[in-house]
């Protein structure tokens, strides 16, 4: 019998779903090594490998046989993709182009235990997985409304269905990922940009929260949207906006807030003509470089201006807090501390709080690879983001099944 790799339920699926991956055909107790590899977009190269003993069948199930070495140990069954690592060092995987190709993912199989630098020039057998980030129906929009700019996605089917406004990170553009594969579980996404793209302003500005109430608006009354509120989902700098959302739009029902700051991160921030806070600052000098070039950044953020905090006991609706306790960012542990011990002094009770140990920064979709180390683009070096890749991507499956649930409890109230 000849060695094949099976990938169930099929060799096609969307990217935050599962795979099993058995291989049948193999000698009992042979020795072999699984491969997997991809490119992203712009055609960086992602890698991973484990060690394995096939049974006393020939057979390998990741589900159950346990890796002995390489990228992970133990049994994994997603292991080869989430501890995918750069061969370019300090690349961070991100998905730019959702419609119209997947992240074609390489499984290749080797006799022997080898590392990544060693395997035989042929394998003995390979697989493609092709991960998808929409589904079949699901529609993506361009949006270009007054001074909104971003994309509409829409389930298929009659709706209405939870509306749910999705803000990144600090570096601008218009980064789709997470708002598509959230649509794909029922939620009309509008993923929102804020600088750096299009027409909309470049560099350090101060925003408008004008500008994300008008999307508050835009979303609401779209009619594939189920009143009376709207969602919203931000990490990073997009949390802290995602907070004053919360506290200042009361259109704003459920908040989510990955790894987020509880004043305005660099930028300020004004409402109505008003400037309602001045921007979480830094000092470089307390920056530590390893000898690797990659810097720790952890305690370089200042210590927040109160008259700065985002008066969050002003939120309706209610805020799911979700905090890396490594993340090296900065401490999203405590603001979320700090963030619960201001609701519960004015006596807002609206929250839930998700902490996740050995998780670091950048809590992505399921089975995105862990990011160790990439370009910060407000301090122009590479800073390790904290956590490691077992946790964090444990970390990254559970709170994707909590956000979805969170936004349907709350919205289809």
């Amino acid at each position: 019998m000849s060695v094949s790799i099976q990938l169930q339920p099929s060799p096609r699926c969307l990217f935050d779903e599962p795979l099993e991956v058995r291989v049948s055909g193999l000698s009992p107790l042979q020795q072999v090594t699984l491969k997997a590899w991809l490119r992203d977009d712009k055609e960086q190269l992602f890698h991973s490998a484990a060690f394995y003993t096939a049974d006393p069948r020939g057979q390998l199930d990741l589900a159950h046989s346990p890796s002995l070495g390489g990228h992970y140990t133990g049994v994994q069954p997603m292991g080869l993709f989430w501890s995918l690592s750069p061969v370019t060092p300090f690349t961070r995987l991100v998905k730019r182009d959702v419609a119209t190709s997947p992240l074609s993912v390489h499984i290749e199989i080797f006799e022997g235990h080898w590392s990544l630098g060693q395997l035989p020039a042929q394998p003995l057998a390979t697989a493609i997985n092709q991960r998808w980030f929409m589904k079949e129906g699901l529609l993506r929009i361009p949006v270009r409304e007054g001074r909104i700019r971003g994309t509409l996605f829409i389930p298929p089917g009659n709706g209405p269905f939870p509306g749910v406004i999705s803000v990144n990170e600090i570096k601008g553009g218009l980064l789709e990922y997470r708002s598509s594969l959230l649509a794909n579980h029922g939620f009309t996404t509008l993923v929102l940009a804020y600088h750096n793209y299009d027409d909309l302003p470049k560099g350090m500005i101060n925003l408008d929260l004008g500008y994300f109430e008008e999307a508050v608006h835009f979303l609401k009354q779209h009619p594939k949207v189920k009143g009376p509120g709207v969602g919203a989902i931000g990490i990073s700098k997009g949390a802290d906006l995602v907070l004053s959302m919360a506290a200042f739009l009361p259109d704003v029902r459920a908040a989510v807030v990955i790894n987020g700051c509880i004043t305005s991160a660099e930028f300020g921030l004004c409402f109505k003509n008003k400037l309602i806070s001045t921007g979480l600052r830094h000092t470089v000098s307390r920056m530590k470089i390893a000898d690797s070039g990659v810097a720790d950044v952890s305690e370089v953020i200042n210590e927040v201006d109160k008259d700065s905090i985002i008066p969050i006991e002003n939120t309706k609706g209610t805020i799911l807090f979700i905090a890396g306790e490594e993340d090296k960012n900065w401490n999203s542990k405590h603001y979320v501390d700090e963030a619960v011990k201001r609701l519960k002094e004015h006596g807002n009770d609206g929250f839930e709080v998700l902490r996740y140990r050995g998780s670091g920064h950048y809590l992505e979709p399921p089975f995105f690879p862990f990011c160790y180390a990439s370009y910060h683009s407000v301090l122009n070096i590479c800073t390790k983001w904290g956590g490691n890749a077992k946790d964090h991507s444990s970390a990254q499956v559970e709170s994707w099944q909590k956000i979805q649930a969170f936004f349907r409890k709350i919205l289809h109230q």
